[in-house]
């Protein structure tokens, strides 16, 4: 597969090496159809340029201030709180964002709409190679706008935006930012700098982060004064070059992370567990019999992951490349991935993933009032685990996409029409298990009605499909990280009596979203129902203390919520809102709730700004999540006081600095999550504070 990737790159040099470049990004949309006035929030991960409230479905953006205040080290930290975006949390070190209910591997993360390749989708302690310090916008597209990103996206995609590529040259030939932060929880220390300088159509930019952190601290409830195993020490170095023009850029990046996180929750005591058919037995015997004399002797400390990713970009964006199109975007990267895990120093576990993705898009210019785009995606991906917890077997997947995005304004409704036509084939390696071949498609449409200027209603129909991931394919074996014994749908096929589907996951979605953009008072309040034909999910057979037997199964499903946030401006200084989700995911035909879904939210947020000083405050109440799965226990509701304090310097020119604090968790609630494989082990961080000092010239 290399091979052909290095040809890929030679031939896509080739072929998009452009004679002019943007001047920036922003300009890129002046003069199209649907340009955007100043100041108003443009989707980058939408082909079409839409701004957030012209989507069918709700988007969140973080950029700014509010991303600087809100960063934490992993991806699901640092989205947690957002309407509809909770956290599985794994100690400080990794961390998954969930989304309406669903996260990996239905919901995706793209650096800049290409892939990330790494091992996240396979396990919650296995973080998202991304670093938030470096983001300077995070996108989250839900419901049927994720559809040009794949069936992997089929629960949301969080598009993270960077500069490692320069798409501008720096006013005055050099740019730069510098940050230093101080955590109390955990002892955080993280230095963070960046600089892009031009040469006449050149820009260079480098940027780095050096984050280290101790096991965090949680209320002495816990039995504990601090979370064993959920330190990190993390580094990133990005370098980018770009040749930029008037009409686009192409620019190339390579980025290098390493890290190093614990992993709380470890347990050595069920290694030796293993399935009779559909029963679990532990310590070579049957648990029902009631002895219980298996070895609760070992002693180790908690384990860590030591992380490597090199991941080389290519992107360009260029205008008016050909006779009837107004745009091309094109992005390839590929990615060498691999981490290990390690036991009493010894390396027990080694994921590797090496992966190409690449993606074309041609936006056309109207054609009898329809705008729209066409685009081509490729990825593959070689994936292998080595050691005493390789609980899957090496695959290589390729999969291969054709996407098309149409819209019709007719007076003051806006239509949408999309649709995608995916390829995948998975090839194991060995000969006991057989490859398989998926075809899903999906489509959607909606409706958007602008009501004079001020709300709008959107409506949305989809119908998608997904194909299986490997994990849930393949798997076989001890799983420690969430004290699971795994069985996929092949290797349980071949093994136990009762064969499961191995087809297309398939959903039917409705979305409606109320918003109001206009005025003091603001909102945008999102509902939607999805029901699922053959969703695949992790049913737990059988349980021995905290060990469970898991097999991936595929049955009928409803989830079914809302989310949203209400803003009312009192002065231009000073704001409050509301915000809250639910959701609600059951199996059909009265077979119980499905596992691990987030509790309701409700919250309030307050946000003023005197001068130079800004201040935010907000508490929200998480609801006890009684509607529990098979095996699930239920989980106590809790409060959360986090607020903000910042202060802003203009140091001539276009320089400034600003010194800001950020608490979370003010109160110091022992919060367990629900959404978490290891609830119990590890509790949420107890009261924290960041003490930060940003610059920028």
């Amino acid at each position: 597969m290399i091979s052909r990737i290095h040809l890929y790159s030679a031939a896509s040099f080739l072929a998009f090496a452009p004679g002019e470049a943007l001047a920036n990004s922003s300009a890129s949309t002046a003069g199209q159809a649907g340009s955007h006035a100043e100041g108003e929030v443009v989707i980058t991960a939408s082909p079409l340029q839409q701004t957030a409230d012209e989507t069918a479905t709700p988007v969140i953006t973080l950029s700014g201030e509010e991303l600087v205040h809100r960063r934490q080290a992993t991806l699901g930290e640092t989205l947690a709180g957002q309407p509809g975006i909770q956290v599985e949390n794994f100690g400080g070190g990794a961390s998954r964002p969930v989304i309406r209910g669903q996260t990996a591997p239905r919901v995706q993360a793209l650096s800049d709409s290409s892939a990330i390749m790494d091992a996240s989708t396979i396990s919650p302690d296995h973080n998202v190679t991304t670093e938030p310090l470096l983001l300077r916008g995070i996108e989250v597209l839900r419901g049927p706008a994720t559809l040009l990103y794949g069936s992997g996206a089929a629960g949301g995609a969080i598009n993270l935006l960077d500069d490692k590529v320069p798409t501008e040259l720096p006013k005055g030939g050099i740019s730069g930012v510098a940050e230093g932060r101080l955590g109390t929880a955990d002892a955080e220390r993280a230095i963070v700098g960046g600089v892009t300088a031009g040469l006449g159509p050149f820009a260079f930019r480098v940027e780095g982060v050096r984050r280290k952190s101790d096991d965090y601290r949680v209320p002495d409830a816990f039995g504990s004064d601090h979370v064993e195993g959920s330190y990190n020490d993390t580094s990133t170095l990005s370098a980018g070059l770009s040749w930029i023009g008037p009409r686009g850029y192409l620019g190339v990046a390579y980025t290098r992370q390493r890290s190093e996180y614990g992993l709380p929750g470890h347990s050595h005591e069920y290694e030796d567990c293993h399935p009779h058919g559909t029963s679990l037995h532990c310590g070579g015997h049957g648990h029902d019999d009631g002895d219980h004399d298996h070895d609760h002797d070992h002693d180790h400390g908690a384990p860590y992951v030591k992380l490597r990713s090199d991941r080389f970009d290519i992107r360009s964006d260029y205008r008016d490349p050909l006779p009837g199109f107004e745009k091309m975007r094109f992005r390839m990267s590929f990615t060498d991935y691999e981490h290990d895990e390690l036991d009493d120093g010894e390396v027990a576990t080694t994921f590797r993933n090496k992966g190409f993705d690449g993606r074309f898009e041609l936006t056309h210019k109207p054609i009898a009032g329809l705008r729209g785009v066409i685009g081509v995606q490729h990825w593959e991906s070689e994936f292998s685990a080595e050691g005493a917890e390789a609980f899957l077997i090496s695959t290589e997947t390729r999969n291969t996409a054709l996407f098309l995005m149409e819209t019709l304004s007719l007076g003051p409704v806006r239509l949408e029409l999309a649709a995608r036509q995916e390829w995948q084939q998975v090839e194991p390696a060995g000969t006991r298990y057989p490859g398989i071949k998926h075809s899903p498609f999906s489509a959607s449409g909606a409706a958007i009605w602008d009501v004079d200027g001020d709300y709008s209603v959107a409506l949305s129909l989809a119908r998608s499909q997904r194909a299986p991931s490997v994990q849930e394919l393949y798997a076989y074996g001890v799983h420690l990280a969430t004290n699971t014994f795994e069985i996929g749908m092949v290797t349980g096929n071949t093994r136990l009596p009762d064969d499961v589907s191995l087809g297309v996951e398939t959903s039917n979605s409705i979305n409606l979203t109320l918003r109001k953009t206009r005025g003091p008072t603001t909102f945008t309040i999102g509902a939607y129902h999805q029901d699922f034909d053959n969703y695949i999910y992790a049913k737990t057979l059988d349980q021995f203390e905290d060990f469970r037997l898991i097999r991936y199964v595929g049955a009928d499903a409803t989830f079914t919520g809302v989310d949203g946030e209400i803003r009312h401006e009192f002065t231009p200084q000073f704001a409050a809102s509301i915000f809250g989700d639910y959701v609600r995911a059951e199996l059909k035909d009265g077979l119980g709730n499905l596992p691990r879904i987030p509790a309701g939210r409700l919250g309030g947020r307050v946000d003023a700004h005197v001068g130079p000083l800004t201040f935010d405050a907000e508490y929200y109440h998480v609801f006890e999540q009684g509607k529990v799965a098979a095996f699930e226990t239920s989980t106590p509701g809790y409060d959360m006081v986090n607020a903000t304090l910042a202060y802003r310097l203009e140091l001539g020119g276009s320089a400034n600095a600003e010194l800001f604090v950020r608490g979370t968790n003010l109160t110091n609630e022992l919060a367990y999550n629900h959404a978490s494989f290891i609830r119990d082990a590890a509790p949420l961080r107890g009261r924290n504070l960041v003490f930060g000092l940003r610059t920028a010239f």
